[in-house]
């Protein structure tokens, strides 16, 4: 058995059915909580998410939102400044340019406010169910350890690594699991190493 089977084995072992922690109900929503969850936690952004559409039942509310009470509700995913003003930006440009339908158009959402190339993976690996791999921190970890990646790559060079050597088909599934992996395992500081059945491929051999 070749390593990318060992550790899709165990991927699958731990976590057969794979899903997205982040709560939503519509396009709009699943964009905007990928982006508060960046440098924040799913589990976070799941108490604000239901706060913001419940007040702002529409993007055309959304879009007029007072940014102090958006802050305010925001404040506790961090970078709260910034993450209000994109949430209600997103929302006008929504509104004003796509009639209220997020765009599946790689180079328009990149070109929103606080969305980039890992947010648009995971948008439409989650929403559209294409075929994609998002680097966030927790994949980039579990990417570099198991030496599927050099630990100097940047995060575009670790998803093409990825691409590479799992099936196309696969992409969004190992995407989901490496990222609970790196939440509940694999974590940054304490990572589960001695129950782990990849660690003999580990690169970080200083945990056990």
């Amino acid at each position: 058995m070749n390593k990318v089977e060992l550790i899709e084995n165990y991927m699958d072992e731990l976590f057969p059915d794979p899903k997205c922690e982040l709560i939503y109900n519509k396009d709009y929503e699943l964009l905007i909580a990928i982006m508060l969850s960046a440098q924040s936690t799913d589990k976070r952004v799941n108490m604000v998410t239901p706060i913001i559409f419940n007040k702002y039942k529409t993007l055309k509310e959304l879009s007029e939102a007072n940014i102090n009470d958006l802050e305010e509700i925001i404040h506790s995913v961090g970078s709260y400044h910034k993450k209000a003003l994109y949430t209600k930006e997103i929302a006008i440009r929504l509104v004003k340019d796509f009639n209220g339908v997020v765009p599946i158009d790689r180079e328009v959402l990149e070109s929103f406010p606080g969305v980039g190339r890992k947010t648009v993976n995971v948008f439409f690996s989650e929403f559209y169910h294409f075929p994609e791999i998002a680097v966030d921190t927790h994949v980039e970890r579990v990417s570099k350890r198991l030496k599927l990646a050099y630990s100097n790559d940047n995060v575009v060079k670790v998803e093409n690594k990825l691409k590479n050597k799992f099936k196309k088909e696969s992409w969004s599934k190992i995407h989901l699991q490496f990222v609970l992996f790196g939440r509940y395992y694999c974590k940054a500081i304490k990572p589960e190493c001695f129950s782990c059945k990849l660690k003999d491929i580990c690169r970080e051999k200083k945990h056990f």
